[in-house]
């Protein structure tokens, strides 16, 4: 491949240092290791890139072994969004869970653990919190993660925990700026539209982001969305007026701006990524996250040269290119010495605590265990039953490969139960479920249930014929509690799942 200047020129580190790209494997391969040593300054990490602590921590130490100050980013929510724990779901409840609690202390403990977890396996910038209002009930890609449909709420538990994780030296992404609570469609897929007035902007979806940057957040993420309001023709990663006019100088945020993963087609479809990102550095962000579909050097290379040709052709400035990069090595260099309190290796660490924290490293379960909201007077399982998961597609954010449910929990207190899944293309999921249940009571298991309607004609009919069941809702919990006990986990994760088992059999 024919590039367009040398790798050694301060143009082109500088264009390698606004890219965050990912990368497939377990282990580094030699071209990020390569283009780390010229001059790019973070890597992207997703589930595929983890199978331990143990091996995570290797992968970040040989990256730094290339340059010390090298970020190191995670899309780690905790609660549904997981990348440390994808493939056995998340020790955390995530946002809403915490945010259905409403104990801030109870958030900066949770986030301050997850940072301290991360920063033991090198990890040192986490895409996350999310401070969207989800003010929208049928939003396809936030829901649980956001803190809740309540804009103070959601404004006091970003900050909490932003100091929480920011505390265990990892820097906190706030996103998606400025605001994607308030929509109907995924921006994976297309560009989300929302169509409210100033006024409504600032008092529902800035003001989690004022809070944010009052916290000391270290970096925001821009969200892939249109507002008329404040920009009608780009989006608002693309937006001069919006990270620009709105971020930059009206809020007055002064650091990292983190785009959104410019391979979703709410940009590569409409501009593509090369273009795309040449238009979000000119807009006023400073970091072009990539590589959560396309995770190769191809793409790394053609990101570069396409900033580098813009700067060469007056398209884009070569000084905002060069202040762009110069909030990301300031990123790097503040993580350097905010180490927290994560210990040294070897450290003796006191049983059932985190390291240095004196906080229960079970922090997570308990959450959970608190955001459990449970209805009704109906008797709890006390003998094995049959667990009827109604799923449906996750959302891409969330991922189907990590499990969710309560199955392996209630199996575990009550040996015998058995269990299935069941989804909108089985022929008569209710009538399937009574009969494989037998004499077995039953346990239906939704996830925003609300939002599909097959699930709740399902529950419905399942109800009917059996009134005993106990229902359990994984997800935002808007429909109308029924069954004999209705328990809502606010949250998919594998700590949600364990607290409803218990709850369910009175564990």
């Amino acid at each position: 491949m024919t590039t367009l200047v040398s790798t050694t020129d301060t143009l082109t580190r500088d264009a390698l240092a606004v890219l965050q790209p990912g990368f497939t494997g377990t282990t580094a391969p030699d071209w990020l290791l390569r283009r780390v040593g010229e001059g790019l300054t973070a890597v992207g990490l997703f589930g595929r890139n983890i199978e331990s602590p143990e091996q995570l921590a290797a992968l970040t130490a040989r990256l730094r072994s290339e340059r010390a100050d090298v970020l190191v980013a995670i899309d780690e929510e905790g609660g549904d969004v997981t990348r440390l724990e994808v493939r056995d779901g998340s020790s955390f409840p995530g946002n809403l869970a915490l945010g259905y609690v409403d104990d801030v202390e109870l958030t900066r403990a949770v986030a301050h653990e997850l940072g301290r977890r991360l920063a033991a396996c090198g990890v040192n910038l986490n895409w996350a919190p999310s401070a969207d209002v989800n003010s929208n009930p049928g939003n396809p890609v936030i829901g649980v993660r956001s803190f809740g449909a309540d804009t103070a709420l959601v404004a006091r538990h970003t900050a909490a925990y932003i100091e929480g994780l920011q505390a265990a030296g990892v820097a906190a992404c706030t996103k998606h700026f400025p605001g994607h609570g308030d929509t109907a469609v995924d921006s994976h897929l297309a560009t989300p539209r929302i169509d409210v007035d100033l006024d409504t902007l600032h008092a529902r979806e800035l003001l989690p982001f004022r809070a944010a940057i009052a916290a000391g957040s270290k970096s925001v993420m821009s969200a892939h969305i249109l507002l008329p309001a404040l920009d009608p023709d780009r989006p608002a990663t693309l937006s001069p007026r919006i990270l620009t006019g709105l971020l930059r100088q009206e809020l007055g945020y002064d650091g990292l701006i983190v785009t959104d993963g410019v391979e979703m087609e709410a940009i590569s479809k409409t501009y593509g990524i090369e273009r795309g990102s040449v238009l979000a550095i000119a807009a006023g962000a400073d970091a072009i996250c990539v590589g959560g579909g396309l995770a190769d050097e191809e793409t790394v290379v053609a990101l570069r040269d396409a900033l580098v040709a813009a700067v060469r052709s007056g398209e884009l400035p070569e000084e905002r290119l060069a202040d762009a990069a110069a909030r990301v090595r300031a990123l790097a260099s503040w993580t350097q010495g905010a180490r927290g309190d994560v210990p040294e290796p070897g450290a003796e660490v006191q049983e059932g605590t985190a390291p240095g924290t004196g906080v229960s490293s079970d922090i997570g379960l308990v959450a959970a265990r608190r955001a459990l909201k449970v209805t009704g007077t109906g008797d709890r399982l006390t003998e094995p039953g049959y667990v009827a998961e109604f799923s449906a597609v996750a959302n891409i954010a969330v991922g189907d490969e990590t499990p969710w449910g309560i199955a392996a929990g209630v199996t575990r207190l009550l040996p015998g139960t058995e269990a299935a899944t069941y989804t909108s293309e089985s022929a008569d999921p209710a009538a399937e479920a009574v009969a494989a249940a037998g004499e077995r009571r039953i346990v239906a298991v939704v996830r925003d249930e609300h939002r599909h309607a097959w699930m709740g004609e399902a529950l419905d009919a399942l109800l009917a014929a059996r009134p005993d069941t106990i229902v359990v809702e994984m997800g935002v919990p808007e429909s109308t509690p029924r069954g004999a006990l209705h328990i809502a986990t606010h949250g998919a994760s594998r700590v949600c799942g364990q607290a409803a088992a218990e709850a369910v059999t009175g564990a």
